[in-house]
């Protein structure tokens, strides 16, 4: 099913004519417009190593923050653990001329977030020269270099991971690859479910029994947030204005985060919403609901509610390829029918064992839950 790096259909990807020719492919397409690209990415150290200490993890988060300001993304939230990350990213429209509309020095000034000293010297004779030469094929070349780097997902996601292990390598004096994958995405529709994946991620430390409280757990963006990084609060602004977006009009969804006081009190409520069940177990020392637990429940015929959900490993939450209501999930499945075969009727799948609104594209059949 997986024949490449599955991404949005909207926009900034031209649909194919077996796409567009698709019966419903135009409401679809109509539905769609507008709406965020918002992935949950995931990758993990090779063999599940717990390798990324105190140290490793500091690097990760100042170089992913050096990536986001020079790829022009969003991250939303992200959460840095000892064997593996997850970054929920917002990845706005790549501008239509393409980047035409920058002048060489802003473009040079944009360089700046990545490079310093010769490097950014030679960048700056570079396109100089060609300038001078009126040489303007080669220096469209030169530009399109960079902003083909930019507005893109993949690439955000490779600069990352590849910077990351090289200086990882040069400290620990190892060679060879770091990460055991391609990193893992899911599509995210904006609002709920974009809400509910940032909370899943920010209580990975919970989850873990690292500590009791989220805020408490500096390398993720709650944590950030709470320390008052001013990105990592814009970041969780977003995921609630995005929400409040789609129940009421644009005026009084930026009047409900206008204030950092106004979100955390939001989100925190929502964080704890989804870790309730720590909240209560936190005398008998357990990190939210058992394995054994979940499949009593299951084994009974019953469902898992959300706030429970919100405390497992829960593979719809990676492995989902596209999560949200199924209105958004069908669009999708609608414009992307050529990743599926022929039998494939239909896009959105209820979660299995989960009393939820959401629906994903992916049917999970077996080991869905990972407690």
């Amino acid at each position: 099913m997986r024949k490449r790096r599955y991404l949005a259909p909207w926009p900034g990807k031209e649909l194919g004519e077996s796409e567009l020719a698709q019966e419903g492919a135009a409401e679809a397409l109509a539905a769609l417009e507008g709406k965020a690209a918002i992935y949950h990415c995931v990758s993990r150290v090779v063999n599940r190593e717990f390798v990324i200490k105190r140290e490793e993890r500091e690097q990760f988060v100042s170089l992913m923050r050096f990536y986001e300001a020079f790829s022009q993304v969003q991250v939303m939230t992200f959460c840095v653990m000892s064997n593996h990350f997850h970054i929920l990213v917002n990845i706005p429209r790549r501008p239509r001329d393409g980047g035409a509309s920058w002048s060489d020095e802003q473009l040079l000034k944009h360089l700046e977030l990545i490079y310093s000293g010769k490097k950014l010297g030679e960048l700056r004779w570079e396109l100089g020269h060609y300038r001078s030469q009126e040489n303007e094929e080669g220096a469209e070349a030169f530009r399109q270099r960079y902003f083909r780097r930019m507005w893109d997902l993949s690439e955000f996601m490779k600069i990352l991971k590849q910077t990351f292990t090289q200086w990882f390598n040069r400290k620990h004096s190892r060679r060879g690859t770091l990460w055991e994958e391609r990193f893992k995405c899911e599509l995210v529709e904006e609002g709920h479910a974009a809400r509910r994946i940032a909370t899943y991620i920010d209580l990975n430390p919970v989850r873990a029994k690292i500590v009791n409280d989220p805020k408490d757990y500096r390398w993720s963006g709650y944590g950030e947030a709470v320390a008052g990084k001013e990105v990592a609060r814009f970041g969780l602004r977003m995921v609630l204005f995005e929400e409040g977006m789609m129940l009421m009009n644009e005026e009084r969804a930026a009047k409900e985060v206008a204030t950092w006081r106004e979100v955390m009190k939001k989100y925190r409520v929502a964080l704890f919403e989804y870790g309730e069940e720590h909240v209560r177990d936190v005398a008998k020392k357990r990190a939210g609901i058992s394995k054994t637990r979940v499949e009593k429940v299951l084994a009974k015929g019953g469902s898992l509610s959300e706030a429970e959900l919100g405390m497992c490993r829960t593979r719809y939450f990676v492995d989902g390829l596209v999560i949200g209501s199924e209105s958004f999930v069908n669009s999708v499945f609608i414009l992307s029918r050529t990743y599926f075969g022929e039998k494939r009727k239909s896009g959105a799948r209820r979660m299995r064992g989960v009393t939820s609104s959401l629906c994903t594209m992916r049917d999970l059949h077996r080991d869905v839950l990972t407690c």
